[in-house]
């Protein structure tokens, strides 16, 4: 699948960190659409199912392991890609036991983060 063609959410509420990551992305020609909290993802997936989920673990009300999890039992499909803050790989850890595909600690290097997008999206690993 060519990254034109990816259908790509990015989840967290740090909102001038994902706008900015959506930014990045569109100039590699990667599309994205943009929530900032977990009720809102579960929303869009539902209603546009996503290729790849990029979600913080770290937010307010439901937490990313929560998305996770629902994101897994309506679309066990979707890839997603874990960030973990504060140095701490307990979380991604975690999340990769509940199915997600990866997990990266912020702050993010965009180029590693693109290999791991292209590797979910060509059904690697």
């Amino acid at each position: 699948m060519e990254k034109k063609d990816w259908n790509v959410l990015l989840v967290d509420d740090e909102r001038e960190f994902v706008t900015t990551l959506s930014e990045r992305l569109a100039l590699r020609g990667i599309a994205s659409r943009v929530v900032f909290d977990g009720e809102s993802a579960l929303r869009e997936v539902a209603e546009n199912p996503p290729h790849l989920v990029i979600l913080d673990v770290m937010l307010p009300g439901m937490r990313g392991l929560e998305v996770l999890r629902g994101i897994k039992a309506g679309f066990p499909n979707v890839k997603v890609i874990l960030l973990t803050g504060h140095g701490t790989t307990k979380n991604g850890i975690e999340g990769m036991k509940l199915g997600a595909f990866d997990y990266m600690i912020k702050p993010l290097d965009i180029d590693v983060l693109i290999e791991k997008m292209t590797e979910a999206a060509g059904g690697r690993r």
